[in-house]
């Protein structure tokens, strides 16, 4: 079968893959000359690019432009719903990548285009379908699950350790004398190249270090430990203040009947 991200049939502005897994996966770095909605209607994916990081909880997906190279994995069981759309199509849709909410209306229009041969007829019913999900996508909105990279070294050997390890509770202070900087320039550092100051990017960090692991399977108290929170109750808390349910509510999502 050909890689449909690199199908450039027009008359089909859309065609779709379904991929289920039941134990962890990793596809490399890899572009595709259609852009790509990835949905997770089971599971959590998370999506790399050498700019940041994108994490795609159930109820949500991310948008990869034409041509971007980028990594995608799971850290458990997943079901992996792609739509790949002709870039002639996506015009007026973000030419970067983001995280967008699903409404439960796109969803069912996702499930259905999965479930139908990408031979369709351009002028038959199928067809209508897909243009009705392009005429959906124009009104996604992105949400904040990004973590943008640093790409100055002095504070890339702040980033990338914490990357490893998200309850490293170090201050700016005390990563001064190894990354080689003042805690003042370590701190402007980090607001130039993420737009965010350091406290709110390791915020942004281990909130989608969470998001993994408990889709993953984990606790809610074993993940409040491990990405450096002191208690459940303040762990759950950030969560609720920075996405609105608390964590029990937010990976509640009707199951995908058409597997």
């Amino acid at each position: 079968m050909p890689e449909l991200g690199n199908l450039l049939d027009r008359k089909r502005p859309i065609v779709t893959l379904a991929r289920d897994t039941s134990s962890p996966q990793y596809f490399p770095f890899h572009r595709h000359a259609r852009a790509q909605l990835v949905y997770a209607s089971v599971g959590v994916l998370t999506v790399v690019t050498t700019q940041g990081t994108w994490v795609v909880p159930p109820q949500q997906a991310v948008w990869v432009p034409a041509g971007i190279k980028h990594e995608v994995r799971s850290p458990g069981p997943v079901s992996m719903r792609s739509l790949y759309i002709h870039p002639d199509m996506a015009a007026g849709l973000p030419a970067y990548c983001c995280v967008v909410a699903i409404t439960p209306l796109l969803r069912e229009l996702i499930l259905e285009a999965v479930s139908l041969p990408n031979d369709y007829e351009p002028s038959g019913a199928e067809s209508r379908l897909m243009h009705v999900i392009l005429d959906k996508l124009q009104a996604l909105k992105p949400t904040p699950l990004h973590l943008p990279f640093p790409q100055n070294p002095r504070i890339k050997i702040v980033s990338d350790a914490l990357v490893s390890n998200p309850a490293d509770n170090r201050d700016l202070e005390i990563w001064a004398d190894s990354a080689g900087a003042s805690s003042r320039t370590l701190a402007r550092l980090f607001v130039k190249e993420t737009g965010l100051t350091f406290g709110a990017w390791r915020q942004r960090l281990r909130l989608l270090a969470a998001i993994s692991q408990l889709g993953a399977g984990q606790s809610v108290t074993t993940v409040s430990y491990e990405t450096g929170y002191h208690s459940p109750s303040a762990f759950i808390a950030m969560f609720k203040r920075v996405l609105g349910v608390p964590p029990g509510r937010y990976f509640r999502s009707a199951p995908d009947s058409r597997n």
